[in-house]
């Protein structure tokens, strides 16, 4: 049975309310290429919201520079990430979703700063808007 979330709508919906690039990453579980997000480099104050529903996900005193090309944060906002078990391409990694919308946001995985959480949240550029601190 499929998971129900807050945040419901047919493909067609997601279709017409996403560009094909949201689409494909958040709907789809794609990725982006490395080193073309965003927010890759980006170390704005502020929130990181997902892209497909505007629930807050991350803020930014959590990202870090992990050099993975992809932005990275140590911590998520509490309750806001779905964690799914992910089998594909010959890994076993844990994949990352918006708990509201069920939208596909990256992995994470163990290798973060040790100092803090060790967590780093690999989280693709295009699943994610960006609120600055006012």
């Amino acid at each position: 049975m499929d998971k129900k979330y807050s945040i419901e709508k047919s493909e067609a919906e997601w279709k017409a309310q996403l560009s094909d690039e949201e689409y494909r990453i958040l709907r789809k579980k794609g990725t982006e290429y490395p080193h073309t997000g965003k927010y890759n480099i980006h170390a704005e104050d502020g929130t990181y919201h997902c892209k497909a529903c505007n629930a807050k996900l991350f803020e930014s005193q959590n990202k870090f520079d992990s050099g993975c090309g992809w932005p990275s944060f140590d911590q998520a906002v509490e309750g806001a990430i779905e964690y799914i078990r992910d089998h594909t391409h010959g890994m076993v990694r844990t994949e990352t979703v918006c708990a509201n919308c069920g939208g596909h946001l990256g992995h994470v995985f163990n290798d973060g700063p040790q100092e803090t959480t060790g967590q780093r949240y690999c989280i693709n550029s295009v699943s994610i808007g960006f609120d600055p601190k006012k």
